[in-house]
């Protein structure tokens, strides 16, 4: 992924767009700092439709059998 300054970023915006869309996404920097990234709208929407952990958790086809049973043990006193 390419570097590119903000100030540069600007006056060449339709060749940064253009990059992104063939697949080549830009960092774009500001006093050395990253601050943004470029990509195409079809990398955007496919990396915003990534399920979270818990929701894959969520849906994970497990049935009763599939999940231990809870220890009946009585916890241990930790001296606090």
């Amino acid at each position: 992924m390419r570097k590119i300054q903000l100030k540069d970023a600007k006056a060449k915006l339709s060749t940064v767009v253009d990059d992104a869309v063939r697949g080549k996404p830009s960092v774009i920097t500001r006093h050395g700092r990253r601050e943004a990234v470029l990509l195409s709208y079809e990398d955007w929407e496919r990396l915003s439709q990534v399920p979270s952990f818990g929701r894959l958790l969520m849906s994970a086809p497990l049935g009763e059998e599939d999940v231990p049973p809870r220890s009946t043990a009585s916890l241990r006193d930790t001296g606090l």
